[in-house]
């Protein structure tokens, strides 16, 4: 055996290794963050939902490398105290399916939750959503808005941008060893990187305590949801430049809640430019807050949420 055949053979095996492991880490990790809550069909898509209280609807989706419980551990309590809150794991995410030749863009993503929320006897919800479902919010006020009260951006994607999003994005839309990189490594390294890369979502705050527990965020490193937020994320930014160029068409009112310190979605480029174009827009910025103000603010984003909320019913 030549040289160079051994050390294809001592790759392949490390490569199988590897996919093992992330074959097991994922079995591990479904064991140990379970589904919460119920599931729905809704045109051939089964969703996954939790929901509490009684009131009018607020649905609250999840960002990228998210699920429900991001949402459901620190806006529900609260929230469901005055309203019937509904958060769904968008497909490919937590335990939402979705079909592998089916992109559901963010227009689709409205009318699935919105749809999903009507079977379950909520009619015109406020729509809140976190990051890269800010741009579902947006698209769901302008294709479903007869169908919303309104809706809430927080710290929520709104505009495009220009450059890369991360180089585990870039690796990871790589034709063949996007793949590979997602089947081997993806799992093992997240497993060690995890706590510190959260830190940059909170920032400038710390992370709070049992953050990656209560937000179930080893979920994200299973394979399949890896390469589904790696679709979404490269999808979203020519996605949003054709969607912006319409937002005064946008008849519904519209909050925008954004950490002042985002320098994941900066406010200047997802919250400050609607002003000019949307015609009902108000904001609630959030002083020394990062990405993630419903962890590290959540009195000011329920402050906020409801205050928004209660002017609808007038």
């Amino acid at each position: 055996m030549s040289a160079m055949s051994s050390v294809a053979l001592g790759i392949s095996a490390v490569l199988l290794l590897m996919a093992a492991i992330s074959l097991a880490g994922a079995r591990w990790v479904e064991h140990e963050v379970p589904p919460l809550g119920h599931f729905i069909e809704v045109e051939g898509v089964r969703l996954h939902y939790v929901e509490a209280g009684v009131g009018p609807t607020v649905i609250l989706l999840h960002g990228a490398s998210a699920n429900l419980r991001d949402m459901a551990s620190s806006l529900m309590g609260p929230l469901s105290q005055h309203h019937r809150v509904i958060a769904f794991d968008r497909p490919g995410y937590g335990y939402s399916e979705r079909p592998d030749r089916d992109w559901p863009n963010p227009a689709r993503l409205a009318d699935l939750v919105i749809t999903a929320a009507e079977r379950l006897g909520a009619e015109r919800p406020v729509l809140v959503g976190h990051s890269w479902s800010g741009s579902v919010v947006m698209a769901g006020l302008l294709t479903q808005g007869a169908r919303l009260r309104g809706g809430v951006l927080l710290s929520g994607v709104a505009g495009h941008w220009a450059g890369s999003v991360g180089w585990t994005y870039d690796v990871g839309g790589l034709p063949v060893i996007g793949p590979l990189f997602a089947h081997t490594l993806v799992f093992p390294a997240g497993m060690v990187l995890m706590p510190g890369m959260v830190q940059a979502v909170t920032a400038p705050n710390p992370v709070p305590p049992r953050y990656l527990n209560h937000i179930g965020a080893r979920l994200a490193l299973r394979p399949r949801t890896f390469r589904h937020n790696v679709t979404d994320m490269s999808r979203l930014n020519e996605y949003m430049q054709s969607l912006s160029t319409r937002y005064a068409r946008i008849d519904r009112p519209l909050l925008v809640i954004h950490g002042e310190a985002d320098e994941l979605v900066p406010f200047w480029n997802h919250g400050q430019r609607l002003q000019a174009v949307v015609r009902d827009v108000q904001f609630s910025l959030i002083p020394d807050a990062g990405h993630a103000p419903h962890h590290t603010h959540t009195d000011a984003v329920v402050s906020a949420v409801e205050t928004f909320a209660a002017s609808l019913e007038r």
